[in-house]
């Protein structure tokens, strides 16, 4: 079992920067494929992110592609979420969910836990 608690979301204006974190419990965390997802009202859930076990392989929506960076500390069962530049279409509830597998899968339900996720909120 794996539990997940998102952090950092808030209140930013365009051009801004946050950091998102994700604190994992469990001891064979560093197995773990991590991936962010943002979901707004009224639409599916959109895959943002993915970092493999090893922090070794990511990979970005293009939407995101040169402005998010992801990231882990496995020393401290985290994995981050780097946003620059935000603009208002960043404006979701960001969630991030693990997968006991070493695929970076982009696909929600291919992932087994996921956290309650935080609010991120960006305006003009």
């Amino acid at each position: 079992q794996v539990q997940l608690v998102e952090s950092g979301g808030g209140l930013a204006q365009a051009g801004d920067s946050l950091r998102l974190s994700c604190a994992a419990s469990g001891r064979t965390w560093s197995i773990y494929t991590v991936g962010w997802f943002r979901q707004v009202p009224g639409k599916e859930r959109e895959f943002v992110a993915a970092i493999s076990g090893s922090g070794d392989s990511t990979y970005y929506a293009d939407s995101v592609k040169g402005r998010f960076t992801i990231s882990r500390d496995n020393a401290k069962n985290t994995v981050f979420l780097q946003m620059n530049s935000l603009n208002p279409e960043d404006t979701a509830v960001y969630y991030c969910a693990a997968a006991n597998n070493y695929v970076l899968y982009t696909i929600s339900w291919r992932y087994s836990y996921w956290g309650q996720g935080t609010q991120v909120t960006v305006s003009y």
